[in-house]
Formats: C-alpha cells, structure tokens, sequence
C-alpha cells in the first residue's frame, strides 16, 4: 500500500494493476502489518477521493484523488472462500464479476487493430486536466444533460425494484449500479472521442447514459446473478449443474464415468470430482446406476448410468 501510495502521488490521473490471479491479492490484503490492514485503502479506492496514507518511519502522504483500478481473474473455489465468507464491508460490490460461457476453441481469424488502439489511447491521454489558480490540477467535471438526468431518475427507480428482490452480498452490489452506469456512461462518451466520432466530452448524454444503462441491464448484472449464486453454491453441486448441461448437449439417453472424463471438462476430469455430481444426481432421481455389460477384453467394468427422461424434456 506504501509503495502503492507513491506511485498515485506522482500519477494525477491514477492507475490500473493487473492480476492474473487475484487470490494472492485479497490474502495479502487480510494479513495486518504495523499500519494496519490495506483494506479501508482499497475501499477507499472506488470513489477516486482524498486518502492518507501512512508509512512507517516516514512522513504520511496525502493523495488528493486515491484512483485505482484492478482487474484479474480468479477462480469459483478461491472467489468463494476468500468473499463469501468475510464481512460484507462493500468490497465484493465495488467488482464486476465477468463469468460468460466457455469459448469453443477455434483459431483466431483477425488481429486487434493496433493502429486504431494507439490512436485511440493517444486521444485519451491528450484530455488535459484543469489547472486552478494555486497551480494544482484536477480532472474535468463533465455534468449530466438534462435528458440523462431523467434517465438517471428512472434508472434508480428500477434498481430500487431490484433491490426488493434482492438480498445479502447481491443486494450490496446492485445498490451501486445506478453509480456505475454514471461512471460507464462517462466512459463510453470518452470511448467515442477516442474513436474519433466525437469531440472532447462536455456533458453526458441521453444516448451515452441509455447504453449504459443497458449495459448494466442486459449483461452486468445477470454476470453478477450467476457469480453470486454460483460461488455460494456447494462445489458438488457446481459439478452436478456441468454434468446436467454435458448430458443434454450431448443428448446421452445413457453414459459411463470414462465417457465423461475424456471429455476433460473442468471440475469433472478426473474420479474425485466427477464422483461427487454422480452421487449428487442419484440422489434427485436425474440418474441411477444399471449393469453395464461385461467388458471383452476383461479388466475393472465400467460405470454405466441411465439419464433420466426429463432431463431431456421428457417424461419419468
């Protein structure tokens, strides 16, 4: 965090870490050193407001605008342990959990354009910041239009419905959304800018606070649902959700174990986590156990199951 601290004093516009694996990061913010714990700093972190930080031996060091991102994966098991299971102090909320379907593996067809990308960039980092008369400089306050501030309005009224419906670590997270779709709908007015389409940002328009807003709609939110319940979801149960969606895309009328793991999906590859979802199914009647015949070439017999009918959208 010291050191951390160094850095956005000398970086106006703040900074973004990258993770590859964000587990090591939230241990490490857990263990408690001379100063304290680091968490209130990464907190603090979301608002982009004035922070102290104190160092051993030295002078603290006041950031005027403590702004940083961080962005890295991580995986369910780890999501849950390390989340799921401390206080809800807001820091879950302040992540967008990105959680879409497994890519199929193809070749790649086409290449960034990197010559856009560095123009772009080129553009984003050409917006100046306002220098005040003491000499000291401050981002650009870009206010809301007034057709975006009744967007903004209805916006909040239906996260409020959301929030009925909601409970525990989700309903801390959707609390934040109508500040998020405010931070997305500056983000996509400077995205347009950077593409050349628009000038220098001035206000936050109807069109860019809508798209965001529907962004949060139809994709954020719904990635938070399905992270949320699926991190607190036992992990046989987890294995046993991969094996329904395996036997239906498979259309498997019946199946064996080795069938399965050959299919080398993740959380089902080898015996000790595929034989959690094989009880975990026999216990809701979605399969049972039959004889399997006798192997020719002798040798242990292989586990054979039968697939429930309605699995299939059939009858029992």
């Amino acid at each position: 965090m010291e050191r951390l601290g160094a850095i956005l004093d000398r970086q106006p516009r703040g900074t973004l870490q990258m993770r590859d694996e964000l587990a090591g990061w939230l241990e490490g913010m857990q263990r408690y050193s001379g100063g304290g714990s680091d968490r209130p700093f990464w907190l603090e972190a979301f608002g982009g407001r004035g922070f102290t930080v104190e160092r051993m031996g030295r002078e603290s060091l006041t950031i005027d605008r403590l702004t940083l991102g961080v962005m890295g994966g991580i995986q369910p098991d780890r999501l849950k342990s390390l989340l799921f299971k401390s206080d809800d102090d807001g820091l879950l909320a302040r992540f967008l959990p990105i959680w879409p379907n497994p890519a199929p593996l193809r070749r790649p067809q086409a290449w960034a354009d990197e010559t856009l990308m560095e123009r772009a960039l080129t553009r984003l980092l050409a917006l100046d910041m306002v220098t005040g008369e003491d000499g000291e400089t401050r981002p650009w306050f870009i206010p809301f239009a007034e057709d975006a501030r009744g967007l903004m309005d209805e916006f909040r009224q239906t996260v409020r419905q959301w929030e009925a419906d909601a409970d525990g670590l989700l309903l801390s997270f959707i609390g934040k959304l109508p500040g998020l779709a405010a931070r997305l709908s500056l983000v996509l007015g400077c995205l347009a800018h950077a593409a050349e389409d628009a000038g220098e940002p001035q206000a936050i328009t109807a069109s860019e606070f809508g798209r965001a807003a529907h962004l949060v709609e139809a994709y954020l939110l719904p990635m938070a649902r399905r992270a949320y319940a699926d991190a607190a979801t036992p992990k046989a149960d987890r294995a046993a959700r991969r094996l329904v969606g395996i036997i239906r895309v498979q259309g498997w009328r019946s199946f064996t174990s080795r069938q399965v793991q050959r299919l080398d999906r993740p959380g089902l590859g080898n015996k000790a986590e595929l034989d959690p979802a094989l009880a975990a199914l026999e216990d809701r009647d979605c399969i049972r156990p039959v004889e399997a015949p006798p192997n020719p070439q002798g040798g242990r017999p292989q586990r054979l199951y039968a697939v429930n009918p309605v699995l299939h959208g059939g009858r029992a």
